[in-house]
């Protein structure tokens, strides 16, 4: 059986710059944070469950506390994906375009990620600032609902800054730059 093909020029061999790599390990920490939070969640939800038909122990607002660092924990993963070309791609038209095509390709697809990344980062931010405003808490815990959603506005910011920077890295790699 023969092994797949990168679906792009650069899916395995890609390097970055002092900047870039300054990005990825940034993104790093960042989805390493996400994957911590959701071990804990993992790890709350069975104990409550564990602890509901076994115990008679509920943990209270189990619920509230998953579906809210769930959306913070999901949203830390964007920026490392985008910057290991973990999207989704679907090429079945250019997967055989020659290799500066598929880079020129790719850079615009990262600008438009990089761009609706900071539309991300800039509406959840208003959208926290607008429940800050309304004192909205959660039903059960009474929580601040602003303060996890505040919370995703760090993977996305990231998330525009690693399409932005994809996007000029590919660019320069199509016309036979170096990183």
């Amino acid at each position: 059986m023969q092994e797949p093909q990168p679906t792009t020029p650069f899916a395995l061999t890609d390097t970055f710059g002092p900047a870039g790599n300054r990005i990825l390990a940034l993104a790093r920490v960042l989805a390493i944070g996400g994957g911590l939070i959701f071990v804990g969640l993992v790890v709350m939800s069975v104990i409550s469950i564990v602890g509901r038909k076994t115990f008679d122990f509920v943990v209270p607002g189990d619920v509230e506390v998953l579906q809210m660092l769930a959306a913070c924990a999901a949203a830390s993963f964007f920026p490392y994906c985008h910057l290991r070309h973990g999207d989704v791609k679907v090429d079945f038209f250019t997967h055989r375009l020659p290799r500066k095509a598929l880079w020129i390709l790719d850079a615009i697809g990262s600008l438009l990620v990089g761009l609706f990344g900071a539309l991300l980062a800039w509406r959840t931010w208003a959208g926290a600032m607008s429940l800050k405003d309304a004192g909205e808490t959660s039903m059960i815990l009474a929580w601040p609902v602003w303060i996890p959603q505040a919370l995703m506005v760090p993977g996305f910011a990231l998330l525009a800054i690693a399409g932005l920077y994809l996007f000029v890295h590919q660019l320069r790699m199509a016309h036979g730059g170096r990183p």
